[in-house]
């Protein structure tokens, strides 16, 4: 049985028979906490007479279904999710009345009740095929349609959709009705419906197409934290940019933002009525990082409003050129037309490290994936469709140059307006624009895996100069393609204690070795970094002279993209055993306090923090760690009042804290006994103290629930279920392998922050019985738990910290013998690789 499954081979058949001509759709939400109202009228036609087909409709109670006037049992024609539809005629009319289930999964129609004032709050999130959840469907994006709502609800609520919101109609008993115009034509997943009692603000943008009205909604317990200013100027960034960027006018009339909590994603591009986790409405102080990562949220989602929203994919086989343009695009306008102006060295720094690290996975798969059915959507669904589909598309601009790449998009969004398109599509206009075969380029880098590594190789004259140079090209044994990189060579030189470029130029490399005769009897520089400008999207190695420059003298170049591609290669050396921990921690200890890039001064103590307690030698790790704990106390002591640096070496100095000298330290933080000038203990941080203490087992059950007391918010829920779980105690981690494994009712953000905080190096005795609980587990979670849930439980809670060899072999036994998912294996696969890059970087840094 198909179940919520869904096959390509379907959704072309049922395309190919079916035009969607509209739905009426009538939501009552009025009717209890655990189900609503819900009756669906869909107008179409068939291109054959007497066809079947079905629609979709999934966790619902069907009271009614009616098919040309005709009515059906529902307890014969809806089975398995989905409504059998007989005896088609030309021209049809489906009405379907049924009762559907809340979500608090973040899936289908959420709702959510505000601990702080009892207030209650309901979104929708559809992507990739949810709006079924709500109302009845033909699930696919190729079957647009014009969508008109009407919402019962209560009176004094806020109801927010793709089109403009209408007066609501009294009822007179506390209930309005809300009667929606008909909405542009779009694709059933990015059609959306927000209610409850949101707070709202006005704004409008005036740009050269015409007037946009701009809403932005946040729960009541939130206003405070609104900080209305910076996303409407934002937004008004945005439009500005893209509008003359894509010489097209926004396609929706009005733009609505909707802060939502519980969100189980970054945001969604719903057409015209973007949601967004309410976490990017800071209540504690947030370093530059956060605010630029917002930013490319917000110009991510706006972005899709021409690229996914306007324009969408056939079929989702290219759900990578929807998020992989929306990320190109959102760095891009973030870089030119906000105060980011660096956002590429931050994309640098981290971003694209989640991609480098997604395809060296072996579970990678190209970008171009092949999605068969929506299990394979949901598997591919990764930091390759984002990252690295982004960094591609970085390389595809420098291949072709930038104004044909958008003057090829202008004509792709005329041609394609409210309908829907293939990659190919988007090629031959980018190619007729450039002047470029891209036929070829495609194939190489979207439908190939795995990254390839470029290193430089020469040799010197006498006078220290290059005789010969090349640069050469290797890939992955199981991934063997060479690519076509456009790349730049920076060489640069120690002058005065500083590194200064002395040269920069941008070459083709082809095949495995290309050689460079521009640098031929060229003195060699200090420092020869190549990629220079993060053009390409590969690893890159540094000589012998570089590398000791870069572990010597990395402060004291001043380029921080150049830095960025210094910090990467270093922490990709150290993956791959390559580079010891030991040396990368040093490295970041003495080169993090003088960082400039909001995200590497954020970012690389994450990956520092990760060396030490994964990849250093059993024998080294204790060493190390209080290495780290002393260096991160140094460098809090020495940051500067008030920044980033501050805050962050505090933050990671709460989690790396395990001597009594560093936990005295952060009893005394939290009770004011020790403060440092410029930093304020606010609640946030408070709750990273006390989640360090719980984990050293200085806290316990008291001083976790004395602070949630004073934060009986969701926020606070979720962080104190986070310090439970950092226990090291049998009965705190039985608690929290209850909630996230065995039960199925916890609150879904509450859900994953007990997951983030289950795995700690350094217990091990509490945390190994949950190996063999894992493995046994994982045989059914996907099913118990569904694919949200399941995802993040099967990643997290994979025993990481127990790395060893006896560990690999269950893994493989059970990879060999267990009835999971394949998606679930997925998650296990990773797993198991993660352990065995540990355990090759731990034997690395015990030489």
């Amino acid at each position: 049985m198909p179940g919520t499954n869904l096959t390509r081979a379907e959704a072309t058949a049922r395309a190919a028979l079916l035009d969607v001509l509209s739905y009426d759709i009538e939501l009552d939400l009025t009717t209890g906490p655990e189900t609503f109202g819900s009756t669906t009228t869909i107008t179409f036609t068939s291109t054959e007479a007497g066809a079947s087909t079905f629609a979709d409709l999934v966790d619902a109670t069907v009271h009614e279904i009616t098919l040309n006037g005709v009515a059906l049992d529902p307890a014969v024609a809806y089975q398995d999710s989905r409504i059998q539809l007989d005896g088609l005629a030309a021209e049809n009319v489906l009405v379907v009345k049924a009762d559907c289930t809340y979500s608090h999964t973040g899936e289908g129609l959420h709702r959510f009740v505000d601990p702080a004032d009892d207030r209650v709050y309901l979104y929708s999130q559809f992507e990739v095929p949810d709006a079924r959840r709500v109302y009845t469907t033909f699930e696919q994006p190729d079957l647009k349609s014009v969508f008109t709502f009407h919402v019962t609800a209560s009176e004094g609520w806020k109801v927010v959709s793709n089109a403009v919101t209408p007066e609501p109609k009294p009822l007179g008993d506390g209930r309005a009705t809300w009667d929606f115009e008909p909405t542009k034509k779009m694709s059933t997943y990015i059609t959306a419906l927000i209610a409850g009692e949101y707070h709202e603000v006005q704004d409008v943008y005036e740009g050269k197409f015409g007037t946009i009205p701009l809403g932005h909604y946040c729960r009541q317990s939130l206003v405070p934290y609104l900080d209305r200013d910076e996303v409407v100027k934002i937004t008004k960034q945005g439009f500005e940019f893209f509008e003359d960027a894509f010489d097209f006018p926004y396609p929706f009339g009005k733009y609505d933002q909707l802060y939502v909590p519980e969100y189980n994603m970054g945001a969604m591009e719903n057409a015209g009525a973007v949601t967004l986790r309410d976490e990017y409405l800071p209540r504690s102080k947030q370093p530059r990082s956060f605010y630029d990562f917002r930013a490319s949220v917000i110009l991510h989602e706006m972005a899709h409003m021409w690229f996914g929203d306007l324009v969408t994919m056939k079929w989702w086989d290219d759900l990578w050129l929807n998020e992989s343009f929306a990320e190109w695009a959102c760095y891009h306008a973030q870089a030119n037309a906000t105060e980011f102006t660096d956002a590429w060295t931050g994309f640098t720094n981290a971003r694209k490290q989640t991609g480098y690290r997604q395809d060296q996975l072996p579970t990678t798969h190209p970008i171009a994936a092949d999605n068969y059915d929506l299990q394979a959507v949901e598997v591919n669904f990764d930091m390759i469709t984002y990252a690295k589909g982004a960094s591609v598309l970085k390389q595809l601009v420098a291949w072709v140059g930038l104004e044909p790449f958008l003057e090829g998009l202008k004509a792709y969004f005329k041609e394609f307006a409210y309908g829907n398109s293939e990659f190919k599509d988007l090629l031959r206009h980018l190619e007729a624009a450039s002047g470029r075969e891209l036929q070829g380029w495609a194939q190489e880098w979207l439908q190939t895996s795995g990254v390839n590594t470029l290193a430089p190789e020469f040799t010197l004259a006498e006078d220290g100069s290059y005789a010969a140079f090349a640069v050469r090209q290797s890939a992955a044994a199981d991934y063997p393609t060479l690519r076509r990189h456009r790349i730049g060579l920076g060489l640069y030189d120690l002058v005065d204690g500083a590194l200064v470029r002395r040269d920069a130029f941008e070459i083709d490399v082809t095949g495995e070795l290309t050689s460079v005769p521009q640098l031929e009897g060229v003195k060699q520089p200090d420092l020869l970094l190549l990629n220079e400008g993060d053009l390409t999207y590969a690893k890159i190695r540094l000589d012998e002279r570089s590398l000791a420059t870069a572990l010597s003298s990395l402060s004291a170049l001043d380029d921080s993209l150049s830095r960025a591609l210094i910090w990467g290669a270093a922490w990709d050396m150290t993956r791959d055993a390559e580079m010891r921990a030991s040396d990368f921690v040093e490295l970041v200890l003495a080169n993090i306090g003088q960082e400039t890039d909001a995200w590497g001064v954020t970012r690389i103590p994450v990956f520092a923090a990760q060396a030490v307690n994964s990849f250093s030698a059993p024998a080294n790790r204790d060493a190390l760690k209080a290495r780290w704990e002393t260096g991160l106390k140094s460098l809090l002591e020495s940051a500067a009042p008030s920044s980033d640096h501050q805050l962050t070496f505090a933050r990671t100095y709460a989690a790396a804290a395990r001597s009594e000298a560093a936990i005295a330290d952060l009893q005394a933080m939290l009770s004011g006994e020790l403060a440092y000038d410029g930093l304020e203990i606010d609640q946030d941080l408070r709750w990273a103290l006390v989640t360090g203490l719980a984990a050293s087992g200085t806290f316990g059950e008291t001083e976790i629930a004395a602070e949630l007391e004073r934060d009986n918010t969701i926020s606070g829920q979720e962080k104190a279920a986070a310090a439970r779980a950092a226990q090291p105690t049998a009965e705190a981690k039985a608690a929290a392998w209850d909630a996230v494994v065995v039960r199925t009712d916890v609150a879904n953000e509450t859900a994953r922050s007990i997951v983030l905080s289950f795995q700690r190096s350094g217990q091990d005795e509490v945390l190994e019985p949950y190996i063999d609980r894992y493995f046994e587990a994982a045989d059914t979670l996907w099913d118990h738990l569904g694919t949200h849930r399941a995802s993040t439980v099967l990643e997290f809670i994979f025993p990481k910290p127990a790395a060893s060899p006896e560990l690999l072999e269950k893994a493989d036994k059970w990879l060999e013998t267990s009835p999971a998912e394949p998606a679930a294996k997925r998650y296990v696969r990773e797993g198991r690789d993660e352990v065995a890059r540990a355990l090759a970087a731990q034997e690395r840094d015990a030489q």
